[in-house]
């Protein structure tokens, strides 16, 4: 399928500075893009994958994609879609969460080939900028009204910005130009948030090249869901690309936990799915939501795309142990992933009795309740039901040394650790 039709079935277009011109110029030849990539957090969230997924798009249509990481506007903070300043970070954090992210892109993204990607940092060239260089040869292009009209700053005006974030359109915009000079550059896309500053580095490169010139825009649509809130937190917070901060079977149960009126969506947005494909997932929600066939496929995909093959298995595994009850047939890695939430109690006795066990952890609240619980069956130990009342815990009782997992009723989970 075509590329830019292709984009328009996953509903990957919010706008574009002119349709027809680009499919003209997609249809030439190669195409060079970029994206920007503040670094905000030492990782990027599954909000970010839309936008660097969009851009593998492009690359796997033979275009050629620049992932820039904001070295230099990550110092100074974005105001698109804030209510209040930014804290500023120190430059060697900054730098340090550049590195990262640029690692995750490469995960991505191809850096070989014809069509090879290729990472690049603004601070490598806003940070050579002396300011009386910038005001007379960057900023005398910006006129106050054409700036004070663009959403990022309007929507900011009564609540406050400094003349550092109210910059950062302009810093953006010469990003623009400087990869049009010097890298032929001729798309940049983004968020519906950045539609001004896009359109803002379009002027700019009007305005500095005597040829006419031929450089694009294009926003995606910023992901929500269907009953209004905004996609990638769960209660833990931000759903990360990083394993470290969301494990993989944190990730696959996020996924899978989509809403029907959501899933379709997601797997155009986030899969390279064909068109017959969904429409068949699709078909079987209708047919057979209870089975969820889509929401697995969803959250199989993206999880091996983020994770890889291992994790995903890994993450499946977990899910069907906690469905199963099966505990004790998991790793002490996968125990860390999925009883991450869970209420933990560090156990330091070699033995101990259950009953004590309970008391100690706050499993029961008195001995009176551990007895009637242990009696009526309501307690398992790492998925088997224990009734005995003399039940003593030891070594035995340990997934691999370092954990049991305790479970009292249905569903409340409880980790010792040692």
């Amino acid at each position: 399928m075509e590329l830019l039709k292709d984009l328009e079935y996953r509903g990957l277009i919010n706008q574009v500075t002119d349709a027809d011109g680009l499919e003209k110029q997609l249809s030439e030849g190669q195409m060079t893009l970029y994206c920007g990539f503040d670094p905000t957090a030492d990782s990027l969230h599954i909000g970010h994958l839309l936008t660097v997924l969009t851009l593998r798009r492009f690359q796997l249509a033979g275009h050629k994609p620049l992932a820039l990481v904001g070295g230099a506007t990550g110092l100074i903070g974005d105001p698109s879609g804030k209510k209040a300043e930014r804290t500023l970070n120190e430059q060697e954090i900054v730098q340090l969460w550049s590195d990262r992210i640029k690692g995750q892109l490469s995960q991505f993204l191809d850096f070989e080939g014809e069509s090879a990607a290729k990472a690049v940092n603004n601070f490598d060239w806003i940070g050579k900028l002396d300011i009386i260089t910038f005001l007379r040869d960057v900023g005398k292009n910006f006129g106050l009204n054409y700036m004070l009209a663009k959403d990022s700053v309007e929507s900011r005006i009564t609540s406050g910005i400094s003349f550092t974030e109210f910059s950062y359109m302009i810093l953006q915009s010469y990003d623009f130009l400087h990869l049009y000079e010097n890298e032929n550059c001729r798309l940049q896309i983004g968020g519906s948030d950045q539609w001004g500053n896009i359109t803002a580095g379009l002027e700019l490169i009007r305005k500095s090249t005597e040829e006419e010139a031929k450089a694009f825009g294009f926003t995606i649509p910023l992901v929500t869901k269907s009953d209004g809130t905004k996609f990638g937190k769960s209660e833990g917070g931000a759903i990360w690309l990083d394993a470290e901060k969301t494990s993989p079977y944190e990730f696959y149960q996020f996924l899978i936990n989509t809403d029907d009126r959501d899933v379709v969506k997601f797997l155009k947005y986030f899969t390279f799915l064909t068109p017959a494909e969904i429409d068949e997932l699709e078909k079987e929600l209708e047919t057979a939501p209870e089975k969820r066939t889509a929401q697995k496929r969803l959250a199989e995909e993206v999880t091996k795309l983020v994770h890889g093959e291992d994790s995903l298995k890994q993450a499946i595994r977990i899910s069907g142990a906690l469905f199963s009850g099966e505990i004790s047939s998991l790793s002490a890695e996968e125990i860390k992933q999925g009883f991450k939430d869970v209420p933990s109690y560090e156990c330091k006795e070699e033995e101990i009795s259950l009953l004590d066990l309970l008391i100690a952890s706050k499993i029961a609240p008195s001995k009176r309740q551990g007895r009637e619980d242990i009696q009526n069956g309501a307690i398992y130990i790492n998925g088997e039901r224990c009734i005995e009342l003399d039940r003593q815990m030891t070594s035995e009782d340990r997934i691999e040394g370092q954990f049991t997992i305790i479970r009292r009723g249905k569903k409340k989970y409880f980790l010792i650790k040692y």
